[in-house]
């Protein structure tokens, strides 16, 4: 039951739904694009995904100046099941995947470069 609330705390939050729904349509995503789809401040963002990593929600990996997120190897799979089925089909989920596919076709450096200077 403590996994159970833990994931259930972690996910009663929009924007941690969003960005969730974001790792699924992509592998891996720097904490820049996340900022840039959110449109929210670096902090917050990094708040929200602290919380879903604390959960065993979400992994990390650094690659130099940039902090890559993806979805936990160990997510369970009904919840995967259940993002699919429904978080993905929203309207808002759904303007956030266009955008999102707008923000990736911009290179990581160039964004990431705007968003800290």
């Amino acid at each position: 039951m403590d996994k159970f609330l833990k994931y259930t705390k972690a996910l009663a939050d929009g924007n941690r739904l969003r960005i969730i729904a974001a790792l699924s349509r992509y592998p891996e995503l720097c904490v820049c694009q996340i900022t840039e789809l959110l449109d929210l401040a670096m902090a917050t963002v990094s708040r929200h995904i602290s919380v879903l990593q604390n959960a065993g929600l979400v992994e990390s990996r650094k690659d130099g100046r940039w902090v890559y997120y993806r979805i936990a190897s160990d997510f369970p799979r009904q919840l995967r099941v259940w993002i699919d089925a429904e978080l993905m089909q929203t309207s808002d989920i759904q303007k956030d995947q266009v955008r999102l596919d707008e923000i990736v076709s911009i290179r990581v450096e160039e964004l990431c470069n705007k968003k800290s200077g």
